[in-house]
């Protein structure tokens, strides 16, 4: 056992890893099946982290590739602080381990806070990258489909759609709960921080073939009766 290893131990809690179980889905058959919990939180995984930014890349992957789960959150929050505080050289290393260890990035929450401040952040500088994202959203594996959708909140963020929603239409037609609420979210975003006209004209289009979760997701934060006409045209 590594010494980040040892710290986390020490904030972890029994009880908190059953729920954490269940709430991650971890059953035979679920998405997050097998992945152990040993019941650290968030702002526990993240003081460890700022501990050990300094970590090398080596161990950072190590830590990565743990079977425990609050091992693998706190490797990608310290990947996170690396790239932020890196140079071009740096930034690119920790853009191309992340792609090659996707594996140990099998949840939501890990792929949600680290795919858009390490993937979006990169792609955003490099364009002529952008292509990755398409073809991540292709893929098979709910991970990698997940980390293009969600990494586009880079883009949101400086006010860009037009990624958001390139991937969207390519992945309305997926099959899986986890694709639907985050295509969902990150519609709801554009309207959100880019351009409401620009989530109503996709909406108008696609509505009436989104699955009801991605739905109700992108129309979250419209006005009552925008939202509520949406759903009756549904009924």
């Amino acid at each position: 056992m590594t010494s980040i290893q040892k710290e986390l131990k020490k904030y972890a809690n029994s009880q908190k890893a059953v729920i954490f179980q269940r709430f991650f889905k971890t059953a035979k058959g679920q998405y997050g099946e097998g992945d152990r919990f040993i019941g650290v939180t968030v702002p526990e995984i993240r003081k460890v982290a700022k501990q050990f930014i300094d970590l090398s890349l080596v161990d950072v992957l190590q830590l990565l590739h743990s079977s425990i789960h609050e091992d693998r959150l706190c490797a990608l929050l310290i990947l996170v602080e690396q790239y932020n505080k890196g140079d071009l050289k740096k930034q690119k290393q920790i853009f191309q381990a992340y792609l090659k260890n996707y594996q140990y990035i099998n949840n939501w929450d890990l792929v949600d806070l680290s795919a858009p401040k390490i993937v979006g952040a990169y792609l955003f500088v490099h364009p002529q990258e952008k292509n990755i994202l398409e073809k991540l959203a292709q893929s098979n594996n709910l991970w990698k489909k997940r980390v293009a959708m969600v990494s586009t909140f880079y883009f949101i963020y400086q006010g860009q759609s037009a990624e958001t929603i390139k991937l969207a239409k390519i992945l309305l037609n997926d099959s899986h709960d986890l694709i639907h609420k985050a295509t969902g979210w990150m519609l709801r975003e554009v309207g959100k921080r880019c351009e409401q006209k620009i989530l109503l004209d996709f909406l108008n289009q696609h509505y009436q073939k989104m699955p009801r979760t991605c739905l109700r997701y992108a129309i979250e934060r419209l006005p009552e009766k925008t939202r509520q006409a949406y759903l009756k045209s549904l009924i």
